[in-house]
């Protein structure tokens, strides 16, 4: 088996070059049956990851009475996502096959793409490496041809997206992120109408850079606002300058196109790996906020400098801070902790306690954020009068974690497929 799965995995890989994405859900199912994977079906997550989306195209079109749509929660597939588990689902009751139907969740690293439905006729450990393979390699196939495919945008969105949030969405780093040092995790709502919040983050050498920006205002010029703030703050980390530089070349952009007139809070912070020394600058935004051990909670405290944009001659206030393994740091907007229904303001106490909830029930980040999301959106009824931003990272500490700590940080399905569950 590991011989033909070996074949068709370099088949799929080579006829991927010149393949569009409307083509791969066919040519995936076909090949697939090489290997005995039976009746492959790819189902993609949502904006907001509120339903799995079958992907078609094709060659492959969705049979009568085949599931289009399946919900997040409350269903077999759902669970498969949010827990990144490999789960055996129930077969149709017109299919007398025999055979077993499984959820395989689509990974690429640790962003969550969707689910592969797979049916095969046994259940052994040749037939589960099979499952795995495939889907990491049609998470692959998925995210080098997503940005190019409008067909994939609209498959994933359930309603007309604005400018802001087009351009918000295009320009930020995926929602999760992690290696053996530090899982990242990041949500942002209205997602189809954002206006002046951004997240970012990257990595360099042994220094992975946070951040997040809320700009003036709730329109397009808001939107642009930040992403020229981000766009300015790359530049100058990528030229190899510092925080407080990056800081000032933002300031110096935003003052130049806007002449003061417009600005943004941000929090631009330098996490170093190696030691867990956090360095950052506040510009009039929100203090971090650390969760330690599950229960241990401080807002880190620093003398904020004026917004970015603003262009006061006030020098900034570089901070630092000493992490510890297993540090959860959160950056959030006002649109967290401030948006009002009839109940009040969600506030800062409750998103904390819901954060260190969910962190006691063993949940990963990406999880613990889709689920954050969601009660603040119940909380006000779906309405968000303001943009909703959340950006957390988890330090693992100095030392080199296995593949299977990292795995079970992120909430990744261990590697040798030990996870299966009836």
């Amino acid at each position: 088996m590991s011989e033909a799965r070996d074949r068709v995995l370099r088949e799929l890989l080579a006829d991927s070059h010149v393949m569009p994405l409307e083509r791969v859900a066919a040519r995936v199912a076909e090949a697939s049956e090489a290997v005995k994977l039976w009746d492959v079906r790819i189902y993609l997550v949502d904006v907001q990851e509120r339903v799995l989306r079958l992907l078609t195209g094709p060659g492959l079109k969705a049979r009568p009475g085949e599931e289009r749509t399946l919900q997040v929660e409350g269903s077999l597939p759902g669970e498969s996502y949010q827990h990144g588990n490999i789960l055996l689902g129930t077969p149709d009751a017109e299919d007398h096959s025999g055979h077993f139907l499984w959820w395989v969740p689509l990974l690429d690293g640790t962003e969550r793409l969707g689910l592969l439905r797979i049916r095969t006729a046994t259940d052994d450990t040749d037939t589960r490496q099979s499952m795995k393979a495939l889907a990491g390699l049609v998470a692959l196939l998925v995210v080098s041809k997503r940005d190019y495919s409008d067909a994939h945008a609209r498959l994933v969105r359930s309603e007309p997206m604005d400018v802001t949030a087009e351009m918000q969405w295009t320009l930020m780093p995926p929602r999760a992120y992690a290696d053996d040092r530090v899982v990242i995790g990041a949500m942002m709502e209205p997602a189809y109408a954002v206006s002046g919040d951004a997240f970012d983050y990257a990595t360099s050498g042994e220094i992975v850079h946070l951040a997040i920006y809320d700009a003036m205002g709730h329109n397009t010029a808001a939107g642009l606002t930040a992403n020229l703030a981000m766009a300015a703050c790359r530049s100058r980390r990528r030229a190899g300058l510092g925080l407080v530089e990056a800081a000032e070349a933002v300031d110096q952009v935003l003052y130049e196109q806007f002449a003061g007139d417009r600005y943004a809070t941000a929090v631009l912070s330098d996490l170093d790996t190696r030691t867990g020394l956090l360095t950052w600058t506040n510009h009039g935004h929100y203090p971090p906020v650390i969760i330690r051990e599950g229960r241990w909670v401080a807002q880190l405290q620093c003398q904020p400098s004026p917004p970015l944009g603003t262009h006061f001659d006030v020098e900034t206030t570089l901070c630092q801070e000493s992490l510890q393994p297993g540090d959860r740091i959160v950056f959030y907007t006002d649109g967290i902790t401030e948006a009002r229904s009839a109940g009040g303001e969600f506030g800062l106490a409750r998103f904390l306690n819901f954060l260190i909830r969910q962190h006691a029930e063993g949940l990963p980040v990406p999880e613990t954020l889709r689920r954050l999301i969601r009660a603040i959106l119940d909380y006000h009824h779906g309405e968000l009068r303001d943009d909703a931003t959340v950006l957390l990272a988890e330090w693992n500490g100095p030392g080199a974690y296995s593949t299977e700590e990292v795995e079970a940080r992120a909430g990744l399905p261990p590697s040798q497929g030990s996870d299966l569950r009836h």
